[in-house]
């Protein structure tokens, strides 16, 4: 999964970025002003923004309601400094997902924004399932015929991006923009290895037959269990 960052805060924004990529191996990208945050929203593509209100350029309110109003349903979780109600009650109103008050845990956020993309994505469950395969999103722990599968974080994030869309065919490209973030320089290639190993290792555990398929020319599903 890819989540944008918007904070001016510095230490702050690396902060939350630090524990997003730790926790939950999500690839990060950080801006600290709203005129980024619109130019970043623009040209790629997020599970997830961050978004602090108190920005240089465009307020996040103001970044909001821009993506709102364009029709992006990106799940948004407002940071703010100001405890007030009524204005979360408005912001909420405009589109918002859920926010929390500064200064905040930095686990609670985290564990936050995973739900908030799993509902995105159509479940509230912390587990994943498909078939015979299990994904446990706050442990990362991966189960096929309840034997325990070992990936690699990058081989786990494909299995989480995949069993989000079961059944849907997803590209390389649309693997590579939710994966990585803006400071890696893409290459189809390494989503095929990836996906090459990923595929061994869910054949050599109990379960269905594979259950990772790919379409030539077009990309990567979750076959029908």
């Amino acid at each position: 999964m890819r989540v944008l960052v918007v904070e001016d805060e510095v230490r702050l924004a690396e902060n939350i970025a630090r524990g997003l990529r730790e926790a939950s191996g999500y690839a990060v990208d950080v801006v600290h002003d709203g005129e980024e945050a619109l130019t970043h929203c623009s040209t790629g593509s997020y599970d997830l923004i961050v978004l602090d209100l108190m920005l240089p350029k465009f307020t996040g309110e103001e970044v909001l309601r821009s993506l709102r109003s364009a029709r992006d349903i990106t799940p948004v979780m407002i940071l703010t400094a100001v405890s007030d109600i009524a204005r979360v009650i408005k912001l909420l109103d405009v589109g918002a997902d859920d926010y929390m008050t500064k200064p905040f845990d930095l686990g609670e956020l985290v564990a936050r924004c995973r739900a908030l993309i799993r509902r995105s994505k159509g479940t509230g469950e912390p587990i994943l399932r498909f078939g015979s395969v299990e994904l446990h999103t706050s442990e990362h722990v991966v189960l096929r015929g309840g034997k325990p599968v070992e990936l690699s974080p990058t081989e786990y994030r494909i299995l989480e991006y995949l069993i989000h869309r079961p059944r849907i065919v997803v590209s390389k490209r649309e693997l590579l923009e939710h994966l990585y973030d803006f400071t890696w320089e893409h290459h189809s290639n390494v989503i095929e290895a990836h996906m090459s190993n990923l595929r061994r290792k869910l054949r050599s555990a109990p379960g269905d037959n594979d259950v990772l398929e790919t379409l030539r020319g077009r990309g990567y599903r979750l076959a029908q269990p």
